[in-house]
């Protein structure tokens, strides 16, 4: 068994092969009078050794005596077999092979045997190969074609052979171009050739293509292609693989186009601007020509009424080439639309029109007899009309007409035009409705917004919130002071993308969703990434005016957390400008933050950073509406901010003043939010904090430091209280913990236990049964706090519980 042997995986190699396949002859009663070379070196017998003996005496083991005379009586009932059968190898192992047999009469008339044999895994893998390879050809459901190296066809399987409309063995010998158009057959033998003289593969291209058999339907293929060789190189042909993926290429392409048409419809509250937009979405990708048609009240800003003899306004046309333009009623024009024309019955029955061939026979001829003889005559052949329906309003119609395109409309091209129709309805009815609607805006917007900011220990607040002017509409910003465990607080401003109600609606989800996640001490770039998660959410919610279908909701967030017993401040934003940090002397800067994406993007990362402030340091938060001003840039803006917040010290309120005055002297054209807090530090004295071995006497000690810092604060009137409390969380963070345990009391309204170990496990709090002999912990500490929670840092966990003080120091 060590001569090399050549295996399957290095060609389509027959394994039965004359110089490859180990030989063997039988005569009538299973002696072996005939041994090759190639047997003796597959199975170890020399030539000498079994010439004359009973092939099976050396050759069968005994366990495999009946599989063996299965085999034997077979190639004896059918004159010859093949198969895999066991045979012994001389060393005394056994060796699966591949076998074929076959009688041979010998000339004085004594039967013998001729057996070729090789081994199992060659023989099953060519058997493989081949049945893959036929299977291509008979079974699979992509197409397959081999073509000769001039490109002639040599063989096609039946999904091939039904694009062509021929029987599989009437291929051969024809060419591309007797199936394709001439121009797709061109592209087609192209790349073929280069398959050909290159040796390159072609993969997954996507191929327009027209049958000759039906020019008029547009087929979209996906063709990869091979150059076909032998064993020595020489070049045989070349195979391509073809799939019909027209259904595919369509939902793409309605993706792209719809993705488009968000993108480029309602940029304004203008009626005929959007009507506008419409046209340019839908010329050229679904129509050669559109025109968008307007009920004359909705022109006024009126809620239309639809009436027979009711005129409508031409609002826009576009189209490829100003041919059809010529027999079409320009831009600007009124006029009426017949009874029994497309667009009239459109209107009335408020659904839409397929015409996907146009004729003398159809409604819309008689109508206008000369223009339509003029638009036949020019090639237009298929129409689609769609009405404009927004808020169950019928507010117009479009039209979309072909000419150029061969092929007709179909119905997932209706599909397509009443999206696009649906999008640029609610976006025409939006501009009409804007003056009611922007007030309803502003109403709920305020009411969303938050009203005083109550003082806090951490810092000293003023802020400023001013609406955008009506003609922008009223935006999603927004602020907040959100208290925190420790003494700590949460600044936060936002921005919602975009203007009116949606906007102020999503504001008031995204800002309590913010007071959700602060109360529940998150970091602030976990804080946005939940916020990213919810903004995400919010945009599958939506539900445009006709069919439910993704809009696209987004935000940025400025979020800071300051500390006033660390001094230090830790932020994160999305996609939001960075806070202006003003220091006492007067210095102000931009502290590079990583930006982080916009929320609604889904998935990407937000990074925190943390800075040191000095006690009394400004923190300046705002919006974008604050920066940018008309006819200038953010950078611009930045800088009259920083030009502002300089110098010396005033009071909130007149640094609030000042910025309002120099950066809007207008009303602005955007919302604008501004949130100034001037940092305060709480004294060293109002601070107790020790680290503890996280060993049993934890407790005893923590017990003791606490009664003594009480006493020394004059509180020991609750001493016993939080004596209990502290015992309760050192105990459970020794039991459950990791590592040191830091106990930390603070001292001001009220009074503040923490203990913070290095575990991330969460606690819970459940009520323990009669027979428990602990569980009782946390449920002591929630029924003696006031407040109690966890909050988690990178290096572990802080358990705290507050409890009220009757005075302070």
């Amino acid at each position: 068994m060590d001569t090399p042997v050549t295996t399957i995986s290095e060609g389509p190699h027959d394994p039965f092969a004359v110089l490859r396949s180990a030989s063997a002859v039988l005569d009538d009663r299973g002696n072996v009078v005939g041994w090759s070379d190639r047997a003796e070196a597959l199975l170890g017998y020399p030539l000498e050794e079994v010439l004359g003996r009973p092939a099976r005496d050396f050759l069968v083991d005994p366990r495999d005596g009946a599989a063996v005379m299965d085999a034997v009586a077979a190639c004896v009932r059918d004159g010859g077999w093949f198969g895999v059968v066991p045979v012994r190898h001389r060393s005394g192992g056994r060796v699966g092979l591949g076998c074929r047999a076959r009688a041979v009469v010998r000339a004085d008339g004594a039967l013998e045997w001729l057996v070729v044999c090789a081994p199992a895994e060659e023989v099953l893998q060519w058997e493989t190969d081949r049945a893959v390879l036929e299977g291509m050809f008979r079974r699979s459901p992509i197409g397959l074609s081999v073509y000769a190296p001039d490109l002639s066809i040599l063989r096609v399987n039946k999904v091939l052979a039904r694009f062509g409309g021929l029987p599989v063995e009437q291929f051969p010998g024809h060419r591309t171009g007797d199936f394709l158009i001439g121009a797709d057959a061109a592209t087609v033998d192209t790349g073929l050739q280069r398959v050909l003289d290159t040796g390159k593969p072609l993969i997954f291209t996507e191929q327009p293509s027209r049958l000759r058999q039906d020019p008029g339907r547009e087929l979209v293929v996906s063709l990869s292609a091979f150059r076909v060789e032998d064993a020595t190189g020489r070049i045989l042909g070349v195979a391509q693989l073809v799939e019909d993926v027209t259904d595919r290429y369509r939902a793409r392409r309605r993706l792209s186009l719809l993705n488009e048409a968000s993108a480029r419809i309602g940029t304004t509250l203008d009626v005929t601007r959007s009507a506008h937009e419409l046209a340019e979405v839908a010329v050229p990708d679904l129509a050669d020509c559109v025109s968008v048609d307007l009920l004359e009240p909705v022109t006024r800003g009126e809620e239309p009424v639809r009436e027979a003899s009711e005129p409508v306004y031409r609002a826009a046309l576009r189209s490829v080439s100003p041919d059809p333009l010529l027999v079409m009623y320009p831009e600007g024009n009124q006029m009426y639309f017949p009874p029994d024309a497309p667009q009239a019955r459109c209107l009335t029955e408020r659904r839409p029109v397929l015409e996907p061939v146009l004729g003398t026979s159809t409604a819309w001829f008689p109508a206008e007899t000369e223009r339509a003889e003029r638009a036949l005559d020019l090639g237009v052949h298929s129409l689609m009309v769609v009405p404009l329906i927004a808020r169950g309003l019928v507010l117009g119609v479009v039209s979309l007409w072909r000419w150029r395109r061969p092929e007709p409309f179909e119905e997932d091209d209706l599909t397509l035009a009443e999206e696009f129709a649906s999008r640029a309805a609610v976006c025409i009815d939006n501009a009409r409705q804007f003056t009611r609607q922007h007030q309803a805006a502003l109403a709920l917007q305020r009411s969303l917004l938050p009203g005083e900011v109550p003082e806090h220990p951490a810092a000293e607040i003023a802020h400023r919130y001013l609406p955008a002017d009506a003609t922008a509409g009223v935006g999603g910003d927004w602020f907040d002071v959100i208290p925190l465990s420790g003494l700590r607080v949460a600044l936060v401003v936002g921005d919602v993308v975009g203007h009116g109600i949606h906007a102020a609606a999503t504001m008031g989800r995204l800002r309590t969703a913010v007071h959700t996640l602060a109360n529940s001490d998150l970091p602030p770039d976990e804080v946005l990434s939940h916020l990213d998660d919810l903004v995400d959410r919010l945009a599958s919610e939506q539900e445009p005016a006709r069919e439910r279908s993704q809009q696209f909701i987004g935000a940025t967030c400025l979020y800071a957390v300051y500390d006033p017993v660390s001094r230090r401040c830790t932020l994160a934003r999305a996609g939001h400008p960075p806070p202006a940090v003003v220091t006492p002397d007067g210095q102000v800067d931009f502290p590079e933050l990583p930006a982080g994406p916009p929320l609604g993007l889904g998935g990407l990362p937000f990074e925190s950073t943390e800075l040191e402030l000095a006690e009394g340091s400004l923190l300046a938060l705002y919006t974008d509406g604050l920066v940018a001003v008309r006819r200038g840039d953010l950078d611009e803006g930045m800088g009259r901010l920083r030009r502002v917040l300089r110098g010396p010290a005033r009071s909130l309120e007149a640094t609030a003043k000042a910025v309002e005055d120099a950066l809007l002297p207008d009303r602005p054209g955007d919302d604008v939010a501004l949130l100034i807090a001037r940092t305060r530090v709480l004294a060293a004295h109002k601070v107790a904090t020790w680290e503890l071995p996280a060993e049993a006497t934890a407790a005893a000690r923590a017990r003791a430091l606490t009664t003594s810092q009480l006493a020394e604060w004059g509180l020991n009137e609750i001493a016993f209280t939080t004596e209990l409390i502290v015992s309760e969380l050192v105990t459970n963070a020794y039991r459950y913990g990791g590592g040191p345990v830091m106990l930390r009391l603070i001292r001001d309204r009220q009074l503040i236990c923490e203990v913070s170990d290095t575990s991330s496990t969460s606690p819970r709090l459940r009520r323990a049964r009669t027979t428990d002999e602990g569980g009782r912990g946390l449920f002591l500490v929630a029924q003696m706090a006031e407040r109690w929670g966890t909050r988690y840092t990178r290096d572990g966990k802080t358990i705290w519980a507050e409890q009220p003080l009757t005075s302070t120091l």
